[in-house]
């Protein structure tokens, strides 16, 4: 039994980022091509998820350290020692963010990426796990900051789809169509850079300026290049890791592999040649013919069971306090009302709960409560178990 987060929200994190319905958007332009909605079509803008302010207390008094972020002047990255330096007293690390330095450089025009902003900014850290159930896809959130006429980075593609919010300021954007369709994360632009740097002398297929709203969404492969106009120019990016026919490839694969039993474990022929296939030719042809046969009976769930570790270990679950929680359980009474932790990814199996949260055993007289938890309803729990449920990270107070 697992719960029942995914497609039961009605895509509010989407449809803050895309002036089309969540279909429409999927039939026209997800993993295919960009999309450009300006804040006029849009709910609401995004300052609420960052600004300046949030910008300047991250860099100066929230201790950040590598690689929480990078900087970069004309698409070469600086090293970290140039911006990081020592704790100071009680603090034993030498890689903390300097704020000293960061001045130095973005008053030359350097531009300060924020990384991981889905760790350790509390509105994107929220936002991008209710947009992560909307995908189906695991997020992560960078914001990067360009002082005025600077361009951060060269033209260059991602190997990862895209949403960029126009957070402040305004910046020039170019966009070229893909040297390499779909390039998988182990194919970065590097690998192609002749093609990339050839393909950013030609006329941009698209051209417009981003102001404070608006929202681009670019799938992978699409060649970009921003340059910041008059002003501090801050834009958030999201990035989304999407799942692919190769990692569904790779479920089966290992399906198949652990059902392949005697013919992997038993040995090559004796003086086998491994440089010559005729000398172990009905080896080759046995384990091909019984990998075959395999792959024709994995069951579908068995790649969803395969891709289940992949997709917990690519998100977390909503926060907890662990402070707030133990005092609250602590003093517990009947009667209080519990809902699931969200995005908990849990499955409910034989008497253990297993999500994001770690492995839980489901004391049998909670089994009902954690049952119509999964299910998505609130519950009204004793104290006792309300207790267990709440120290063990599965459920939150509801009210």
């Amino acid at each position: 039994m697992t719960d029942r987060e995914t497609g039961a929200r009605q895509s509010a994190g989407l449809r803050r980022l895309v002036a089309l319905t969540p279909d429409a958007f999927a039939a026209t332009h997800w993993g295919r091509d960009p999309l450009l909605s300006r804040a006029s079509e849009l709910p609401t803008p995004f300052d609420d998820l960052l600004d300046h302010a949030g910008v300047d207390a991250l860099l100066s008094t929230r201790g950040l350290r590598t690689p929480f972020l990078r900087v970069a002047r004309d698409g070469v990255t600086r090293p970290d020692r140039d911006f990081t330096g020592g704790g100071g007293i009680g603090a034993g690390v030498r890689d903390q963010v300097s704020d000293d330095a960061l001045l130095r450089h973005f008053a030359e025009g350097s531009t300060i990426v924020l990384q991981g902003l889905h760790r350790t900014w509390e509105p994107l850290l929220r936002f991008s796990q209710d947009l992560a159930a909307d995908l189906g896809h695991p997020v992560q959130v960078n914001a990067y900051v360009t002082p005025t006429q600077s361009t951060g980075f060269a033209a260059h593609y991602d190997v990862h789809d895209v949403f960029v919010m126009q957070i402040a300021g305004e910046k020039r954007w170019r966009l070229y169509p893909p040297v390499r369709h779909n390039p998988p994360r182990d194919e970065p632009w590097t690998d192609h850079r002749v093609a990339v740097e050839h393909a950013a002398t030609q006329e941009p297929s698209h051209e417009f300026v981003l102001a404070p709203g608006d929202c681009l969404y670019l799938p992978r492969g699409w060649l970009h290049a921003a340059t910041a106009l008059e002003g501090v120019s801050t834009h958030i990016t999201v990035g989304v890791h999407t799942w692919d026919g190769g990692h569904v490839a790779d479920a089966l694969l290992s399906f198949a592999r652990g059902t392949l039993g005697d013919n992997l474990r038993a040995s090559l022929p004796l003086a086998v040649d491994v440089t010559d296939p005729a000398t172990y030719d009905a080896t080759i042809e046995g384990v091909r013919a019984a990998l075959i046969e395999a792959l024709r009976e994995a069951p579908a769930s068995a790649v969803a069971d395969a891709l289940l570790a992949h997709h917990r270990a690519a998100q977390r679950a909503a926060p907890i306090a662990p402070v707030g929680t133990v005092e609250a359980a602590a003093t517990i009474t009947d009667g209080r009302t519990l809902s699931l932790r969200p995005h908990l990814a849990a499955r409910y199996e034989a008497g253990v709960l297993r999500g994001r949260h770690g492995r839980s055993a489901i004391d049998p007289a909670d089994d009902d409560l954690v049952r119509r938890l999964l299910d998505g309803e609130t519950v009204t729990a004793p104290a006792a178990s309300a207790r267990r449920l709440l120290l063990a990270g599965v459920a939150i107070l509801a009210d």
